[in-house]
């Protein structure tokens, strides 16, 4: 049997040179179909880019900036993560997709079909042995465009991903490619294995009574400026019950809205409060959509409840690429959950980033874990 072909590791040393060396130390291998890191928007991109060619050379390596990482020690921040495949058991093709500002919607199914071809050249692909990882610009304002495009060309395979962060200063942020990072882009990976695996989504929340209208909005720049005809943050936090509280990133986690899409619910996220008492949103949003006040449950039973049915489904995973909502973190985080939840994710071998939105099938979405287990 062949020697193990995953391999997780991070570093929290704060120089990327050092940081790199040791990320490196952890997760090379014998030929490696795939490298996959996840890093603190506080590296220096051009150092950290140097770093990493200089050690991993011209294997195929792909990364992100992020909102707080997860490692194999839990919940980090400041620390570079990250994992790797062996080829023994992995076959990987990975494409960059760049100017989001101008992505080619309909021609985006072919470009996946080219890639399906590709991977194809090196073994037999189904939904049942292969599944899609996609990372984003988190400030492309781009994710439904890009997860709806690529998702008609996928077929049955599953696809997940997560959009890149830059902690709570929500600047730019950044992908790793081929030696260099960039901006404004999108990468996508297929990815085809023998071990099971299973793509997962899960949220906490459920939908309570309070309803919301947009009634005037820039849909381009996600920014709702009134709620039932008022300023909008001023009339959200009238409906949630917080009256003239001032307006946070916690906030926000602790109240996020729902909107209901083909009767299911899916969470839409608030960003940040802006001066004119307008909401920036993390997804999507529209003049005329209503919105419902969500209604928070146990986040630690939540996420308990679906490790137990991955384990119950695939096996034991060995591998958990994660990508969790910056909200989500929030939460744990003014809840004093952080560690201990951290701890979980850590023994059932999670590695991944706290992310700007995530992305599951056609949809791209807020306040949720996304992710493949691999068995």
């Amino acid at each position: 049997m062949a020697a193990a072909t995953i391999k997780r590791g991070a570093s929290s040393e704060s120089d990327e040179y050092l940081a790199v060396a040791e990320l490196y130390a952890k997760l090379q291998q014998n030929d490696i179909a795939l490298t996959v890191f996840f890093c603190s928007p506080n590296y220096h991109h051009e150092r950290l880019a140097d770093a990493i060619k200089k050690h991993f050379g011209t294997a195929p390596v792909i990364g992100c900036t992020t909102a707080g990482e997860i490692t194999p020690k839990g919940y980090q921040e400041g620390s570079i993560t990250g994992f790797s495949l062996g080829d023994a058991e992995f076959k990987v093709v990975t494409n960059l997709f760049d100017n989001l500002q101008n992505f080619n919607v309909p021609a985006s199914p072919e470009a996946v079909k080219s890639l399906q071809r590709l991977l194809s050249e090196k073994a037999v692909i189904s939904a049942e042995n292969t599944f899609g990882f996609l990372l984003v610009d988190g400030s492309s304002v781009r994710e439904e465009s890009v997860i709806n495009g690529l998702y008609s060309g996928m077929g049955d395979i599953p696809i997940f991903g997560g959009s890149a962060g830059d902690g709570l200063n929500f600047g730019p942020t950044y992908l790793y490619y081929e030696g260099a990072f960039h901006t404004d882009c999108a990468i996508l990976a297929l990815i085809h294995t023998q071990r099971p695996f299973q793509v997962f989504k899960t949220q906490h929340f459920v939908q309570a009574s309070q309803k919301m209208v947009v009634t005037e909005a820039i849909p381009e720049k996600r920014i709702v400026l009134e709620i039932n005809a008022e300023p909008a943050g001023k009339e959200y936090a009238r409906i949630v019950g917080l009256g003239d509280i001032k307006l946070t990133p916690m906030t926000f986690a602790a109240y996020p809205v729902l909107l209901n899409v083909a009767g299911a619910p899916y969470i839409r996220s608030i960003q940040q409060v802006n001066p004119d008492a307008s909401l920036t949103f993390y997804c999507a949003i529209d003049e005329g959509i209503v919105l419902t006040v969500a209604k928070g449950e146990d986040i630690k039973a939540n996420l308990l409840q679906q490790l137990d049915a991955l384990e119950k489904s695939i096996g034991e995973p060995q591998l958990i690429i994660s990508c969790d909502c910056i909200l989500r973190r929030l939460e744990l985080i003014d809840k004093n959950l952080l560690d201990e939840v951290g701890t979980i994710l850590a023994a059932h071998n999670a590695i991944g980033f706290s992310t700007y939105g995530e992305q599951y099938q056609a949809m791209h979405i807020n306040q949720t874990l996304t992710g493949v287990a691999i068995a």
